[in-house]
Parts: structure tokens; C-alpha cells; sequence
């Protein structure tokens, strides 16, 4: 089972980046963390975890190692991340309760970019972050191109259809442009951090850079979990 969680409270720690929780499985709808666990979380933590209230992550609240991607939609080499080393890390050690997983935006290479972050997080809206965004990695994957104009109103649509969003509402929240500010914070805070290429990987708080092969994300995770 996965449920999609949003974080009600905004804890900045400036250059680290780890984050909340979600249960693993297809789209049941959003539901908050209290605060109480949030800080009990944060504590236990220390400096190794930064929470948002905008956050919506893959796992179990308490799994000891947590895992945040900066990522591009458009980027082939994100999409290299996605389909190769991301579902063995889904299902070696998120499944397993042993990490949690976060995605953020690094929407660097144009409208396109923007445009489908915007997009997943209008999906967000209705607890199904996670599932939007493999759509959209599965849709620019096939394609394979760069601005080539794919990532686009019709595209997204097609996809809210695909999961089963809510039409109007999801199309009102994409044709606002509602999360413009939030994609572009993403970006803001991942600059601070040091991110300059996509993707790029926090295990809590280690930096991994590039679409590595999955036995040195392995090697990483295993290194938190033996502390």
C-alpha cells in the first residue's frame, strides 16, 4: 500500500537535504503527519533531516536512511536513473521499510522542465505525486528527446486521464501555473545545497552524483544502515 503524505510543518536546515513520508503503493490520498512525530523524527535525526510541509515522499515514516532526488523531467539521464537504479532501491529498501524517498526539482533545462514539475505537483493534489511521476518518466523515455515540445498541456493531460485525476481540477491547477513558486524554490534550495548537475542523490545527506549504477547507491544505503 502507498499513501502520499504532506508534511504540515517546514523545518529548514540550509544545504541539507532529506525528507518526509509515504507508504508504498498506488495513490490513496494524502494525509498529514502530526507534529508531534514530526519532531520526534527531526530530533532523532539531527542535522541529517530537512522536512517541508511540501514534501510527499516514498516509504516509511521511521526507515533510518532517507533518500532525496533532484531531478529534471526532461533530463536522459534522470530517466536512466528512474528506469534502471530507482526500482531495485524501491524494492530492496523502500518496500523493506529501510529508506524513505523524496523527490524535489531540479527544473533547469527549460519550459518543458518547469512545465511537468508543475504538472506532478498538481497530481500531488490529489495523492497521487508517485504515480504522475512515473508517467512522466515513462512518457519522456520513450521519446528520448529533449525540447522537442512532448511535455506539454495535451501530454499532461493524457497522463492526469491515464491514473485517474480529476479533470477539471487538475486541469485548472496546470493551466495556473499553481506551483511555479514551489518548482522554482526546489531549484533555489538545491543551488544552495551545491546540486549542479541531474540527477543528484542525498543518502542522508551524502552526495551522489549522475545516474550511477544501483550498486553504488546499494553501497551507500548500506553504509547509514550499518551506523
Amino acid at each position: 500500500m502507498k499513501q502520499e503524505y504532506l508534511l504540515p510543518v517546514s523545518i529548514l536546515v540550509a544545504g541539507v537535504l532529506i525528507a518526509g513520508s509515504v507508504l508504498y503503493s498506488t495513490g490513496l490520498k494524502n494525509q498529514p503527519v502530526q507534529n508531534d512525530k514530526l519532531a520526534a523524527i527531526s530530533e532523532a535525526a539531527g542535522q541529517e533531516l530537512d522536512l517541508t510541509k511540501d514534501d510527499v515522499v516514498l516509504g516509511e515514516l521511521t526507515a533510518p536512511v532517507t533518500l532525496v532526488e533532484y531531478s529534471d523531467f526532461q533530463c536522459p539521464f534522470c530517466g536512466r536513473f528512474f528506469s534502471q537504479s530507482e526500482p531495485q532501491i524501491r524494492e530492496d529498501y523502500v518496500k523493506a521499510g529501510k529508506v524513505k524517498f523524496v523527490y524535489r526539482h531540479f527544473a533547469f533545462l527549460g519550459p518543458e522542465s518547469a512545465a511537468a514539475a508543475n504538472a506532478a505537483e498538481c497530481a500531488k493534489d490529489e495523492g497521487k505525486f508517485w504515480l504522475y511521476h512515473d508517467e512522466i518518466f515513462k512518457e519522456e523515455i520513450l521519446d528520448g528527446q529533449e525540447y522537442n515540445g512532448n511535455l506539454n498541456r495535451t501530454t499532461f493531460l493524457k497522463l492526469a486521464d491515464k491514473i485517474g485525476l480529476n479533470k477539471n481540477d487538475f486541469a485548472s491547477c496546470l493551466d495556473s501555473n499553481k506551483y511555479a513558486k514551489k518548482v522554482e524554490n526546489d531549484y533555489n534550495v538545491a543551488q544552495q545545497a551545491g546540486v549542479q548537475a541531474t540527477p543528484t542523490v542525498f543518502v542522508n545527506g551524502r552526495k551522489l552524483e549522475g545516474a550511477l549504477p544501483y550498486n553504488q547507491f546499494k553501497a551507500a544505503i548500506e553504509q547509514e544502515l550499518a551506523k
